[in-house]
C-alpha cells in the first residue's frame, strides 16, 4: 500500500495530486461552480482476478484491460464527490432533479473527461500509454449495463462497496461521479474494504435509499433497472433545454452515505 507522502510517478499519491490541482484549475478557468470536493483515487491490477468475475456479474461482454489498451497493467479510477449543497438541491426539488444537479451531471462528465486527457499526457510524459471509455453512456441500451463499468471497476480499485441503492459507497459517499483510464504504467493496487459500508448489507437498519426512490424503481428485495431509466429520461425531457441530461439522483441524496462512510448507531 502507498503511503500518503509518496508522490512518486507511480503512486496512488502522485495521481491524487494532478486531479486535485488540474481539477481547480479546470474550474476555475471555466468559471463553474464549484460543485467537488476533493478527489479519491483507486488502483487495479490489470491482472486481478476479480476482473473476470464481471463478465459474470455484469454483462458477459463487459471489457477487460487488455482489450481497452494492448499491455495494459493498470486500471486507475477516480471519484470526484459532491459539495453537500448540490445533494441537499436535489433532495428538496420534489419531483424532478435539481437544475442544479442536472448542470452539475454535464459539467462533471466534461471534468472527467479532461481530467482523462490531461493523465494521458502526464503518463505519455512518463514513457507510458493510456486508453480511455466515455464517463457515460457506454451501455448496452437495452440492457441498461455498461459495457465498461466505472462502479464496478471502483470496487475492484478498493474505493469503496456496493450499497442498497446500487452506487458505490466510497470513503467520500455516494453522490458523485466516476472516471477511470487504463495504462500501461504498473501501479501497486490499493486494497479493498474489508467489510461492508452500506448499512443494510451490514445487518443494520436503514434503506433510507428505498424511502427516497418515488419512482417504482427501488425496493426492499429488488431493484427495477427499467423504471429508473424510465425517470431519468423523464428528468432529461423535462431539462429539454439541456444536453442529455439522463439523471435522477434521489436514493443517493440525503442519506447516511451520501458524503461519508455511514456511521453505525453506537460507535
Amino acid at each position: 500500500m502507498q503511503e500518503i507522502g509518496d508522490t512518486s510517478h507511480n503512486s496512488v499519491a502522485w495521481l491524487r495530486n494532478l486531479i486535485e490541482k488540474f481539477a481547480v484549475d479546470w474550474r476555475q478557468s471555466h468559471e463553474t461552480p464549484d460543485y467537488w470536493r476533493s478527489p479519491l483515487v483507486g488502483v487495479a491490477s490489470a491482472e486481478d482476478p476479480l476482473l473476470g468475475e464481471l463478465k459474470r456479474v455484469v454483462d458477459p461482454k463487459h471489457a477487460m484491460p487488455d482489450e481497452i489498451l494492448q499491455g495494459a497493467r493498470s486500471i486507475i479510477v477516480f471519484f470526484l464527490p459532491f459539495q453537500r449543497w448540490l445533494a441537499e438541491e436535489n433532495d428538496e426539488h420534489g419531483t424532478f432533479a435539481a437544475q442544479s444537479w442536472a448542470h452539475a451531471y454535464i459539467t462533471t462528465n466534461q471534468l472527467i473527461g479532461a481530467i482523462n486527457e490531461h493523465l494521458q499526457d502526464r503518463l505519455r510524459d512518463q514513457g507510458q500509454q493510456a486508453a480511455v471509455t466515455p464517463a457515460t453512456h457506454n451501455f448496452d441500451q437495452q440492457k441498461l449495463v455498461s459495457l465498461w463499468s466505472h462502479k464496478h471497476l471502483a470496487y475492484v480499485a478498493g474505493l469503496g462497496t456496493f450499497g442498497h441503492n446500487h452506487l458505490l459507497i466510497t470513503a467520500s459517499g455516494c453522490c458523485g461521479r466516476l472516471g477511470s483510464l487504463v495504462t500501461t504504467m504498473p501501479i501497486e493496487a490499493t486494497p479493498r474494504p474489508a467489510s461492508e459500508w452500506c448499512l443494510h448489507k451490514a445487518g443494520r437498519r436503514c434503506l433510507a435509499c428505498v424511502s427516497k426512490c418515488r419512482y417504482g424503481a427501488l425496493y426492499k428485495t429488488r431493484y427495477n433497472r427499467q423504471a429508473c431509466y424510465r425517470q431519468c429520461l423523464k428528468n432529461d425531457a423535462h431539462y429539454s433545454q439541456l444536453p442529455l441530461v439522463d439523471v435522477c439522483g434521489k436514493c443517493a441524496c440525503q442519506v447516511p452515505c451520501s458524503h461519508q462512510i455511514p456511521q453505525v448507531p453506537g460507535q
